[in-house]
């Protein structure tokens, strides 16, 4: 008569019923009140009313605890858990139909009014994973519904080993589970939680993922070389990782298609490219944890450079090397072989390197260095030129004799004059300049009259107008 919504009426009479022990009413009177979610994935346990009779329903098959003082009352408790707990003892049989009456309630209002996160997560709270793997699967639910409804609580409750023996079980190729557990890889990556992801991914086979987790291992966090010396078997693991892909690329060629869709892929090219640079990155990380224990280390970066970092990354590695061992000879032959494996850009490295030996004052070691590219047997004419160029383009400060011996060094005296006149060495390039073939000498003697003249070294102005 007042037109208020019966639906809490319904409920709470319901309620009553099942309290009362009449079932059969309850449902009757539930149907006026309760319907079925719109979505049956929605990531949620479906209505507060459909919770409160669930709740209700599993209340009553837990052990009744007595908290008096009575001797006996731990008889009593077991007495109780032995006549209530039929639940999770039932739910042992193998999917079978339980008989415990609660039991077949709980199911049947989740079945009939809740999601399919609801019907998971029950089956999850008594024990029955293997009822909850299959729902998910025969309703085809989407990845969400695995990972907040199984994967998180297996994990958590210390499970995990479990949940891969029951998908193994189940589809023994992991075919059918293959979008859920590469959501739970992505769900650990977004999470930071890398060691169950690594174990994760050693389960499903998935080594090229694997041993990417492995090179996260390696790197992450390591302030020196000194530290990644000390984590070397994540690199030998890295290989090994690498080595089994091969084995089973190269096993299932023979065969039409190969059935592993969700594990990663790479050409086995990639993989040996891949296995290589573990291999230098073993030469570098024991390279220099040698020379930071030995104490010739001088740079300080504030990141670590590892070959597995991007080319300028690389760049850095190669750069390391060479300013780090004993004298520039050392190192060169390892950053020499960066270069070429990765075919990076030699000069640039080599120019930093030198820029970086100026701001240490040591010139001796450049001429190393020049002498080093220079055997190389790949520097092209005007390498050395141009490093010593670029050094004398930012430093201005370099000592006068060490000045003289860099450019002495250099192979092409148009090169030299350049040099003498960026440095304002004006006689030096004027008499550099009147060795030169005549016509050529001319124009030279010009350039450096010219400078002379709007720097006011009237001498060198003088010589070189008597000269022309």
């Amino acid at each position: 008569k007042s037109g208020l919504d019966p639906g809490g009426a319904w409920h709470a009479w319901g309620m009553a019923c099942l309290k009362a022990g009449n079932l059969t009413s309850a449902r009757e009177k539930f149907n006026r009140c309760l319907k079925p979610p719109m979505d049956l994935n929605q990531l949620n346990h479906g209505s507060r009313l459909v919770q409160d009779v669930i709740q209700y329903l599993e209340s009553t098959v837990k052990p009744v605890l007595i908290t008096d003082d009575d001797y006996f009352a731990t008889l009593r408790e077991l007495e109780a858990t032995l006549r209530t707990r039929s639940l999770s003892l039932e739910m042992m049989c193998e999917g079978k139909i339980q008989h415990n009456s609660y039991y077949q309630e709980c199911l049947f209002y989740l079945h009939s009014y809740g999601t399919n996160l609801a019907i998971i997560s029950f089956y999850m709270r008594h024990d029955c994973m293997r009822e909850a793997l299959l729902h998910l699967l025969n309703k085809e639910s989407p990845s969400e519904v695995f990972i907040e409804g199984i994967f998180i609580p297996s994990y958590e409750s210390g499970k995990l080993h479990m949940l891969e023996n029951l998908l193994e079980t189940i589809d023994p190729g992991l075919e059918s589970w293959g979008v859920y557990l590469i959501a739970a890889c992505k769900y650990l990556q977004r999470k930071n939680y890398y060691h169950i992801l690594y174990e994760l991914q050693q389960f499903m086979k998935d080594h090229v993922r694997a041993a990417m987790t492995c090179i996260r291992f390696f790197t992450h966090g390591a302030k020196s070389y000194t530290e990644l010396g000390g984590k070397q078997a994540w690199l030998l693991k890295i290989k090994d990782h690498l080595k089994v892909y091969l084995q089973e690329v190269s096993r299932s060629s023979g065969r039409k298609k190969m059935a592993f869709t969700f594990r990663k892929k790479m050409s086995a090219a990639d993989v040996s490219r891949h296995i290589n640079t573990v291999d230098l990155q073993m030469e570098v990380t024991k390279f220099l944890h040698q020379c930071e224990s030995s104490g010739t280390s001088q740079m300080t970066d504030s990141s670590l450079p590892t070959l597995f970092g991007n080319n300028n990354m690389k760049m850095d590695v190669a750069c390391k090397v060479i300013l780090e061992g004993k004298n520039i000879e050392e190192g060169f032959g390892i950053a020499f072989r960066v270069l070429q494996d990765f075919q990076l850009e030699a000069t640039e490295v080599y120019n930093k390197v030198a820029k970086q030996l100026v701001k240490q004052q040591k010139y001796s070691e450049i001429q190393q260095l020049l002498k080093c590219v220079n055997e190389s047997g790949v520097a092209a004419k005007n390498d050395g030129d141009n490093i010593i160029l670029n050094c004398l383009n930012e430093f201005k400060n370099i000592p006068a004799e060490d000045l003289d011996n860099l450019i002495q060094d250099m192979d092409s005296d148009e090169n030299k004059i350049q040099a003498y006149m960026m440095c304002n060495k004006l006689r030096s390039a004027y008499l550099v300049s009147v060795r030169q073939e005549k016509a050529r000498a001319v124009q030279l003697v010009q350039h450096v009259r010219q400078l002379a003249e709007s720097s006011g070294d009237h001498v060198v102005k003088a010589i070189c107008a008597q000269w022309l």
